[in-house]
């Protein structure tokens, strides 16, 4: 049987903003709207959608760096949410994070040892012996060189700086790494050796990612499955394969059309966005995506679509028209 690794259900995070006056009534940015998913063992699962979606947000929120409203995240079987910081840490080892930036994430005043062997502390007591026999090999496991250790960040490129992140991330050999943006400030082939260590990273550790982007194609090469994000909400889910072939919603299917496609591929009609995005701060009832899609009804303005499956195989889409998106995908 499959093991859950991570379980995220109906996670909320509202963030209060400063009051216009005393009187006025509280504002929220509404950053997370009841998200909800699940990544099983040696899976990867990607997250994507534009700026402001609540991406880096989901994934604060499922590392516990920061508190949510309501909802839960279960890593391992273990509820996360609410722990305090000492309940929290013996259990730190099992989750980690990968950070957008391979520049600002080390410490330009410690070493490369003293940063990979950074995480054992959640692992209690460890000798000095250990700490340094784990760095060695965790280092050497990530393509650099064991004696890398005396070295600074400063002394590496760009990819291998976030080798190194990769390498602080694994050394405590945790069940799911979180990895937002990993390869995004890199050089395009940069990014490719990245994305394939991650890869061989996964069939060598079993190591299960959840790894949030805004470049379609590097999703499509990573992950098993993806999730659409849109102003707070998962609008669409599924196998990578499904929602890149037949996108169930126009937001999917307007990501997908930006892409850059072969002059030789198959040409497809685009889908035009129109209007403008809703700001985060407002909550209304119907569709979020309604003012900028052109197949937008009176229906998407009195009902807000709920998240179903339109698919066997787990493909989910949360569009009333759903099935029509399917029909013109596959004409």
């Amino acid at each position: 049987m499959t093991k859950t690794v991570l379980e995220v259900t109906d996670l909320v995070r509202h963030y209060p903003l400063p009051k216009e006056s005393l009187t006025a009534p509280p504002r929220y940015v509404y950053a997370l709207n009841g998200v909800s998913f699940s990544i099983e063992e040696g899976k990867s699962f990607g997250i994507v959608g534009e700026s402001g979606c609540g991406k880096s947000t989901l994934a604060r929120n499922v590392m516990a760096l920061e508190s949510t409203d309501s909802g839960s995240v279960k890593i391992m079987g273990k509820e996360v949410v609410g722990l305090s910081f000492n309940e929290l840490r013996p259990h730190r080892q099992h989750f980690q994070m990968v950070f957008q930036d391979p520049y600002g994430s080390l410490d330009p005043h410690h070493t490369v040892g003293r940063i990979v062997a950074e995480p054992l502390a959640a692992l209690g007591r460890l000798s000095r012996q250990e700490k340094d026999e784990r760095v060695a090999e965790v280092l050497t496991s990530v393509g650099l060189k064991a004696t890398d250790v005396s070295k600074y960040p400063h002394e590496f490129s760009g990819g291998q700086r976030q080798r190194i992140a990769i390498a602080r991330a694994l050394i405590t050999r945790p069940s799911l790494i979180v990895a937002d943006e990993p390869v995004s400030a890199l050089d395009v082939s940069v990014q490719a050796q990245v994305l394939n260590l991650l890869r061989d990273l996964q069939d060598d550790f079993g190591v299960t990612y959840m790894f949030i982007s805004h470049d379609l194609a590097v999703v499509e090469y990573l992950c098993d499955e993806v999730a659409v994000m849109y102003l707070g909400s998962i609008v669409e889910k599924g196998k990578t394969e499904d929602l890149f072939a037949r996108p169930a919603h126009p937001y999917t299917r307007i990501l997908l059309d930006a892409v850059p496609q072969p002059a030789a591929g198959k040409k497809r009609d685009r889908i035009r966005l129109s209007g403008s995005v809703t700001g985060q701060t407002e909550r209304r009832v119907g569709c979020a995506f309604r003012d900028r899609c052109p197949m937008a009804t009176d229906k998407c303005a009195e009902e807000t679509p709920a998240l179903r499956q339109v698919e066997d195989g787990g493909h989910f889409a949360a569009c009333h028209y759903s099935e029509e998106m399917i029909q013109r995908a596959t004409a």
